[in-house]
């Protein structure tokens, strides 16, 4: 290694050697690691469970469950749901059985990047959580609550891990013994942006470069491919999905076409990018414009069919039609209208007409019955019928624009109102 780090060069990559030992070397996490928080209890409890990890890139997914494996003394087996299937499982899950029976250990096995895999896949590792037979760590970038099913959810725990800060980078960079300018570690802790292994992988490349002194200059030059983030004000990944996401709000094509590929630029997830794409569909243009989210829906799968660059244009459509198109929040309003009343509501029973009367019996005790069949009324509309529980007062939580579709749906609903 050159002597910028005064050390003789490590056999393995700068961010495997500098990998914590302990929970006590781990950078950052401090409100999962501190004394008395979640995982360092965990760690100090003695016995392992099952969890789920969810952050983003860099903030030690998997430093974390190699830390397991050494403290609870178990092996450890990773998978990467990007390249594995049902049938890596199974040769893991046998492995786990083999090495209970040889030495007694029990197994940690960690997937990568677990919302990769599908219902099917993750209902795989059930059986043999239940049995104790390994315990699960699953590694996400995205919200589990959506890419983690309910079941392998519901026995495991979930932690949120936060990208690192600028302090936490500054205490990794000096342990990579970089001999370098204040200008230049400044560079270099924007440049990661939160993420330890891109802040490592930065100082392994100029260390390769030669050089014999680092400066911002040299910072600058060395990694102008990937520098544009912090040269234009060192923004967090999720200001800049903000900043795209307001844009499209905003019915501002050219600031949101901006936005998406600043974030193109910076190595984002060009699906990652559609998911939100397809989410402002829902909650920015909803029911004024339908066929946002059709268009939306399909700019993702153009991606997944011919991947980068061609792809990303499909991404570029959809985000200058979803600018352009009318806006309404109305579905995202009444939604959250709706949820929040059912959470604080108690459970009213669904009234006896509205119910389904498959069985005799069903059909003795009155299910379905005075049920009126809308499209045997005038207009296929019941007048005066109510779909609400018995004793529920009226309620009015979708409130249509008078913008594109919505005014035509708005002026239909009061059409209706008017006849109940």
């Amino acid at each position: 290694m050159s002597d910028l780090f005064g050390k003789p060069e490590p056999a393995a990559p700068l961010a495997e050697a500098l990998r914590p030992k302990s929970i006590d070397d781990v950078v950052g996490q401090r409100h999962l690691l501190g004394p008395g928080k979640p995982l360092r209890l965990a760690f100090e409890s003695g016995k392992p469970h099952s969890m789920i990890l969810w952050g983003p890139p860099g903030s030690g997914k998997t430093t974390l469950a190699r830390l397991m494996a050494t403290t609870f003394d178990a092996e450890f087996i990773a998978l990467s749901a990007v390249f594995s299937g049902v049938k890596d499982i199974r040769e893991a899950v046998q492995a786990a059985e083999a090495d209970l029976l040889r030495s007694g250990r029990r197994t940690i096995l960690f997937v990568d990047e677990v919302h990769r895999f599908n219902k099917a896949q993750q209902d795989a590792f059930l059986p043999y959580v239940e049995r104790g037979l390994i315990t699960f760590v699953g590694a996400t970038t995205e919200n589990p609550s959506f890419e983690v099913n309910s079941a392998l959810l519901s026995r495991a725990s979930v932690y949120v891990l936060e990208p690192l800060g600028a302090e936490d980078l500054g205490v990794l960079l000096e342990r990579t013994g970089l001999r370098a300018d204040d200008d230049a570690k400044a560079r270099l802790i924007g440049f990661a942006d939160g993420d330890a292994r891109r802040l490592l992988n930065a100082v392994e490349i100029l260390m390769n470069s030669g050089a014999q002194a680092v400066d911002g200059a040299l910072v600058e030059r060395v990694l102008a491919q990937n520098l544009r983030r912090f040269d234009k004000g060192g923004e967090q990944f999720y200001d800049q999905i903000s900043a795209l996401h307001k844009a499209v709000r905003g019915s501002d094509p050219d600031a949101a076409l901006y936005w998406m590929v600043r974030m193109l630029d910076g190595g984002a997830d060009p699906l990652y990018i559609g998911r939100r794409v397809v989410r402002m569909a829902v909650e920015d243009i909803g029911l004024a414009d339908p066929r946002g989210l059709r268009i939306a829906l399909d700019a993702c799968e153009t991606y997944e069919r011919l991947g980068s660059p061609e792809g990303e244009l499909a991404l570029a459509q959809a985000v200058l039609y979803l600018a352009a198109a009318a806006k309404s929040n109305a579905v995202y309003e009444a939604y959250n209208a709706a949820r929040a009343f059912v959470s604080q509501d108690g459970t009213r029973p669904v009234p006896m007409h509205l119910r389904n009367a498959p069985t005799r019996l069903m059909k003795e005790l009155g299910y379905g019955k005075g049920y009126r069949y809308a499209h045997d009324e005038e207009g296929a509309y019941a007048a005066g019928e109510n779909y609400l529980p018995e004793g529920m007062a009226p309620v009015r939580w979708y409130q249509p624009t008078d913008r594109g579709l919505e005014a035509r749906i708005r002026e239909k609903l009061e059409e209706l109102r008017n006849r109940k």
